[in-house]
C-alpha cells in the first residue's frame, strides 16, 4: 500500500530542494517529521507540509497505521522559472529568474 502527495509550483528552486528530500528519503515519518521540523531551510517547511498531507492520506483513504509508515520515494523536479526584470544603468536591464518546482512524496509500509 502507497499513498502519495503532489505539490506543484512551489516557489522554491529544485536544487535547494533536493537537499532537504534526500535527508529523509527512506526514513520512518516519525523520523522525517522530527528532522525537518527543526531543519532550518525553507524547503523543510514546505516538504514537511507535504509529509503531513501524505500520511493524512494514507490514514484516511486507506486506514493505515501512521507508526508503520515510511518515506518510500521523494521526488523534486525543476517546474516553470518565472522571468522578470530589473532597472540598471543606462537604460539596460538584467534579468530576475525565480524557480519553482515540483514535489512528489509516496509513503507505505
Amino acid at each position: 500500500m502507497e499513498t502519495r502527495a503532489v505539490l506543484r509550483g512551489v516557489r522554491l528552486s529544485s536544487q535547494k530542494g533536493r537537499l532537504v528530500a534526500d535527508q529523509i528519503r527512506g526514513l520512518p515519518v516519525d523520523k522525517a517529521l522530527n528532522i525537518l521540523a527543526f531543519s532550518p531551510k525553507k524547503g523543510a517547511a514546505i516538504i514537511k507540509k507535504v509529509l503531513e498531507s501524505a500520511i493524512a492520506n494514507a490514514e484516511h483513504n486507506e486506514g493505515a497505521d501512521i507508526d508503520e509508515l515510511k518515506v518510500k520515494t521523494i521526488c523534486v523536479d525543476k517546474g516553470m522559472v518565472l522571468k522578470r526584470f530589473t532597472a540598471r544603468a543606462k537604460g539596460r536591464g538584467n534579468r530576475i529568474v525565480k524557480p519553482t518546482c515540483h514535489v512528489f512524496l509516496t509513503v507505505g509500509n
